[in-house]
């Protein structure tokens, strides 16, 4: 007859999922005498279990033994490692039921077909708990039978995260019926419940807390950037303002090195002029000037002097424009009184047909 053992109570699971330390309260169960001696052997001679090479690969494969002996209508099971079980439930929040088959056992058949199989307990298990199942004859599975410790089979195990640690908290052993399961599990989780509850209500406060932060940071960022880029544009006004002050002041250097240049060039150019011809000399010409302002200058100049005598003298005047052109009325005309590509040497007074009395127009050629 086949012993069967109930126990509810807590195994913590440290860092390493397949290393237990159990902190038990309540029934423990004797090792059988079989288990006894398998464990006096592995002192002997390793098991050749031990060594995992492909833990999915023992789930996918007792997976399709398992389907091919009681049917495909079962719990849903857990396509992944013991590790990364426990790893998804923690992340979700829900229990996790690990069961482990005995090949050999001569209640694992029974157990399978009328139990775990039942649509009841099917029911049960794919609504409110992941499932990892796995043969302990496959390394993934006789990895966990060394970290859970089972006395005998059936074996099931309901881990869940318990004290911000992944705990077993409760565990079936040998042979049940699907109404003692499904008893059994509903009272395990009922009686856990409200970890899992507290825990959801401290991760989400954390997750408040985590997003509160990130709303603080994000909004103490935005701000940080809003015066950076105020400071920023001052520091842009305040180098604009800079340039412009600086390219006024070269501005203002440029005007005055200019008309200081110009005067000069107006005083070089007078102290250049020939004497003025007195008037009794017959090769004279008395010229009149009416300049842009309205403003006239008389002069007189020699019939052999060149045009350009006449611009220089107008140059030199303080009141004559930077630029002009003299012209004449009859017939009008532009004298040529600087060199040209047509007039590379100006024509004297004589040669542009000046009489002994002329009157000459200045013209403002400054803005052109």
């Amino acid at each position: 007859m086949s012993k069967r053992v109930y126990q509810v109570f807590s195994i913590h699971l440290h860092l390493d999922p397949y290393r237990l330390i159990q902190l038990t309260t309540g029934s423990t169960a004797t090792l059988s005498q079989d288990h006894n001696q398998g464990f006096a052997l592995r002192f002997i001679r390793p098991d050749p279990r031990s060594r995992v090479t492909d833990p999915v690969g023992d789930i996918v494969s007792f997976m399709h033994s398992f389907e091919e002996k009681y049917g495909r209508a079962h719990p849903v099971f857990y396509q992944g490692t013991y590790s990364q079980a426990l790893s998804d439930a923690k992340r979700e929040l829900r229990f996790l039921l690990v069961y482990l088959h005995g090949d050999d056992h001569q209640d694992s058949d029974e157990f399978c077909r009328n139990a775990l199989c039942a649509p009841e307990v099917i029911s049960l298990i794919n609504s409110r708990m992941l499932f990892w199942a796995c043969s302990t004859n496959k390394p993934e599975g006789y990895r966990v039978s060394q970290a859970l410790r089972e006395n005998t089979y059936p074996f099931l195990a309901m881990i869940m995260l318990k004290d911000r640690r992944m705990t077993v908290v409760g565990r079936l052993e040998g042979l049940i019926q699907p109404d003692d399961l499904i008893n059994q599990l509903t009272f395990i989780m009922d009686a856990n419940q409200t970890y899992l509850v507290s825990e959801r209500l401290e991760r989400e406060e954390r997750n408040q807390t985590q997003v509160l932060r990130q709303q603080q940071d994000e909004a103490y960022l935005a701000s940080l950037r809003a015066d950076q880029e105020k400071e920023r544009k001052k520091r842009e006004e305040r180098e604009r303002k800079r340039r412009k002050e600086e390219e006024v002041q070269q501005q203002k250097l440029a005007e005055e090195r200019r008309r200081q240049n110009l005067q000069e060039e107006k005083e070089r150019k007078l102290e250049c002029l020939p004497p003025e011809p007195s008037p009794d000399d017959p090769d004279s010409v008395k010229i009149i000037f009416k300049l842009p302002n309205d403003s006239r200058v008389e002069r007189r100049f020699h019939f052999s002097q060149s045009l350009t005598v006449i611009h220089d003298f107008l140059f030199s005047l303080k009141e004559s424009p930077e630029k002009f052109q003299i012209e004449a009325n009859f017939p009008r005309r532009v004298l040529p009184c600087v060199p040209s590509e047509e007039w590379p040497n100006p024509p004297t007074l004589q040669e542009a047909g000046l009489s002994h009395t002329e009157v000459l127009f200045v013209q403002d050629l400054t803005d052109e």
